[in-house]
């Protein structure tokens, strides 16, 4: 179970990185039509939770690399990637799908911290 929670940590890492460096670089902006004026503080926003997104990378490595010591954390970074997971099916419910992808990303996001939670629980 340890070598599962640790492949799975190191997954959700991935995809931090991945997601915070896109975020951090594009910006707003960069998801919205070319001819929607600056949105600074809507950029200003989004950068910050790309960051905090990018972040997470280092903090999922981190407990990928030292699941024997974390103690109760998994609990925590589980439920974290369940809620952002919820937060997507929380957008699709109030405003409707953003296309396939999207909903894909909804049930990995939701499974993997119920993976998370569920294998540190087996540990």
């Amino acid at each position: 179970m340890t070598l599962a929670l640790s492949i799975v940590f190191g997954v959700v890492a991935l995809i931090c990185f991945l997601g915070g460096i896109n975020v951090v670089l594009k910006g707003a902006m960069g998801f919205l039509p070319k001819e929607t004026p600056p949105q600074l503080i809507l950029d200003n926003l989004f950068r910050f939770l790309g960051g905090i997104y990018l972040g997470g990378g280092f903090l999922f490595t981190y407990a990928a690399l030292n699941v024997e010591s974390i103690g109760d954390t998994p609990y925590f970074l589980g439920i974290m990637v369940g809620f952002s997971g919820l937060g997507r099916l929380y957008s699709r419910y109030k405003l409707g799908s953003a296309g396939a992808y999207f909903n894909i990303v909804t049930v990995v996001e939701i499974l993997l911290g119920l993976s998370i939670v569920t294998l540190e629980r087996l540990r």
